[in-house]
């Protein structure tokens, strides 16, 4: 029988042993602190403390090396998705030992193994404090961002409507372009002030083209000086 390499052994073999250690990982990482022997948790701290370490690598093989020793799925999840990034900037250190006393009965020293908290200084817990610092002052913002959404709802209309009757001024029987883009009601000829040339539905180039007037008539937007797409390049 192969000799331990630190401490006695515990249980009656190597596979026992093997055994009660993943049965008190499983426990630790569960509950987060557990109650035991001073034997047992001096042999899980180090078994722990490695699973952490792999937990914080998050890759699929150190999944597949924990996964041997710790056959719950949901243990297994909750190592890799809380406690690995709980302990994302410490070095090391995860777990603690409080010593308790002797146990009634056999006298057997009782210690109590438990996950030490995050640091308070890491950078993480620096961003999380920086966040919630601002927090106080939200409700303040809120209310001035409200107030601004309300001043430019106010002016928004007025500026559309100015547009609007600029357009509407300039060439007969067209409308300027809604606040989205989209056409207006009535108005489904898009016309280009650039090219000075108008598009109807049925042309190849409508969705293409950027409506900068819009007209509800090809006559209107003839009227206005405007050439349909395609009639040049036809003769």
């Amino acid at each position: 029988m192969p000799t331990p390499t630190k401490g006695s052994r515990l249980g009656g073999s190597p596979a026992h042993e093997k055994l009660i250690l993943s049965n008190l990982a499983t426990s630790l990482f569960e509950h987060g602190s557990i109650t035991t022997t001073s034997a047992k948790a001096k042999r899980l701290q180090p078994l722990a403390e490695s699973m952490i370490t792999k937990a914080k690598r998050g890759d699929l093989n150190s999944r597949r090396q924990v996964m041997k020793r710790i056959r719950d799925k949901s243990v297994v999840h909750v190592l890799f998705t809380e406690i690995g990034e709980r302990f994302a900037d410490r070095p090391g250190g995860y777990t603690r030992i409080i010593k308790l006393g002797p146990r009634k009965g056999d006298n057997a020293p009782m210690v109590k193994i438990e996950l030490v908290e995050a640091l308070a200084d890491a950078p993480k817990a620096k961003k999380a404090a920086a966040k919630k610092a601002p927090a106080k002052q939200a409700p303040a913002k809120k209310a001035a961002a409200e107030d601004e959404a309300k001043t430019e709802d106010v002016e928004a209309p007025a500026a559309d409507a100015e547009v609007q009757d600029t357009v509407e001024a300039k060439y007969e029987g067209s409308a300027a372009p809604t606040a989205d883009g989209s056409a207006p009601e009535g108005f489904d000829i898009k016309g280009n002030e650039n090219s000075m040339k108008f598009h109807t539905p049925d042309s190849p180039w409508y969705d293409q083209t950027e409506a900068e007037v819009w007209f509800n008539t090809e006559d209107a937007a003839t009227a206005a000086g405007f050439t349909k797409a395609g009639e040049t390049e036809d003769k």
